[in-house]
């Protein structure tokens, strides 16, 4: 009998650890990275998109508690006008991304602490260019909204070797800005 609880236990135990923490696979079709890139001293500049390749989120408790995402670094392309094809290419080479040689950019997130039932700071590791530096950014969980998890963040492109500046017409601000939304299956 003894050993009937303690078999019974166990499995119960068992059972709400696998319901405590749940990973979820990133849908790279209906999740979407946004960029925006600025003039320092301009009210313009270029934005577009970048596709996820892969990811994953964990939650624990039904609360984000960490996950990472490949972004495929051949895919960025920008949407704001005639500048497309040349600016693309631009920003694929050395000046800016180096694409053939860092064809992904990842990250990985490290810390969660939440602020609210649907808002949370998250701190993470992004490496772009080879080089990985820490980050922190609001994310927001809203089950009203199009998107599991939502972010919008801006980060200096220095701090990761991206240096080139345009002084010709008009400097390009270090601050990149990316917006995520990303839906889980």
């Amino acid at each position: 009998m003894k050993l009937f609880f303690l078999t019974l236990a166990f499995g119960l135990i068992t059972i709400s650890s696998l319901f405590a923490q749940q990973e979820f696979i990133i849908d790279t079709s209906k999740s979407e990275l946004l960029w925006k890139g600025f003039y320092l001293f301009q009210f313009s500049g270029h934005e577009g998109f970048v596709k996820i390749k892969s990811g994953q989120i964990t939650k624990t408790n039904n609360k984000l508690s960490g996950g990472s995402f490949v972004i495929d670094m051949n895919t960025i392309a920008n949407t704001d006008g005639g500048y497309s094809e040349g600016l693309v290419s631009h920003l694929k080479n050395e000046d800016f991304f180096d694409v053939k040689k860092h064809p992904d950019a990842k990250l990985k997130i490290t810390k969660v602490e939440y602020e609210s039932a649907t808002s949370a700071r998250v701190f993470a590791d992004l490496t772009i260019k080879g080089i990985t530096e820490d980050i922190e950014f609001q994310a927001n969980m809203d089950p009203k909204n199009k998107f599991d998890v939502t972010a919008r963040f801006k980060i200096d492109r220095t701090r990761w070797g991206i240096t080139f500046n345009y002084l010709k017409d008009g400097a390009i601000s270090d601050a990149m800005e990316f917006e995520v939304g990303l839906v889980l299956k």
